[in-house]
């Protein structure tokens, strides 16, 4: 039997091998109990255009906890500004099999709001 981690794992595969037949940069997503964090990536995958995450000084400063919704909110604003400033508005949602539910909607509604087409 596939354990937890394993069935995410495969969740996310499915989805990159989609997104890998798009000419689109891709949003990646990955969450731990304590933080979230956000990368844009270019399409052939080599280079990391914009990144953010509850991990910056910045974003520390303004919240008590990493690990919830509105820290998700505040990333997803964060990644939106920076991708705008490195020239990016369409991309491919990666949700890195996470199910499309709690911080990883937050994160996702929170760069539409701000700008990033998906």
């Amino acid at each position: 039997m596939a354990s937890k981690i394993e069935k995410r794992l495969r969740r996310a595969q499915r989805v990159r091998r989609r997104i890998a037949g798009l000419p689109a940069k891709r949003l990646c997503v990955h969450r731990t109990p304590r933080h979230i964090y956000a990368q844009i990536i270019d399409a052939g995958g080599a280079r990391v255009l914009a990144s953010a995450s509850t991990l910056e000084v910045e974003v520390r400063k303004e919240l008590k906890n990493g690990g919830n919704a509105a820290a998700a909110r505040l990333i997803g604003k964060r990644i939106a500004e920076k991708a705008k400033s490195a020239g990016v508005t369409r991309v491919a949602f990666d949700r890195s099999g996470y199910k499309y539910h709690g911080r990883v909607k937050a994160l996702a509604d929170a760069a539409r709001e701000h700008g990033l087409e998906f």
